[in-house]
């Protein structure tokens, strides 16, 4: 249920950042919200607090951002509280940041490698990734797993591209397994 509270209030706020033509500005709002709301537990424990009524809840809102955020965020952050839902806002913003990058054609992958990559190397992942995918532009996470062994492993939602030689060798090791000797 969540989920679709995420998703319904994060498809109205990309639809009025795209009626007010505000989908950069509100996009970087959200992503700075975010960021509060990861680094700032208190704020959502008081407005999880079932002793703190609506009404101070929506002071207390109006207080903190209103200098600090547009009237359109700032309305949207009190409908949400408004409607009970003020503990999916970090889903909600999530989901609208998705939906702003998937509109600005904006990926989002995840590498991992046996060995860190010097800059020349993510460059080149950057430009494969750039030439082979509908994306204009990419946020690249790089981890290193040494249990790789070698090559590497990319990922993009939902679609993953394994070229480690632990995953090779896993494949040979299962092929090998199945060869019957006479």
């Amino acid at each position: 249920m969540a989920k679709l509270a995420a998703k319904v209030y994060g498809d109205a706020l990309m639809e009025v950042a795209l009626e007010g033509q505000k989908v950069d500005a509100l996009y970087d709002e959200a992503k700075a919200l975010a960021g509060v709301w990861e680094e700032n537990r208190p704020l959502a424990a008081l407005l999880d607090n079932p002793k703190v009524v609506k009404e101070e809840k929506l002071e207390l809102l109006e207080t903190i951002f209103r200098d600090r955020v547009s009237p359109d965020m700032l309305g949207f952050l009190t409908t949400v509280v408004e409607k009970g839902r003020h503990k999916e806002i970090p889903s909600i913003l999530e989901c609208f940041i998705g939906q702003v990058k998937e509109y600005k054609r904006i990926g989002t992958a995840y590498v991992a490698s046996a060995v860190s990559l010097n800059d020349a190397q993510k460059a080149q992942v950057k430009e494969r990734l750039l030439s082979t995918t509908r994306y204009v532009e990419f946020e690249i996470h790089y981890t290193v797993d040494p249990s790789l062994i070698g090559g590497m492993v990319i990922r993009i939602g939902d679609r993953v591209v394994d070229s480690s030689i632990k995953t090779q060798l896993y494949q040979l090791q299962k092929e090998l397994a199945n060869i019957q000797l006479a």
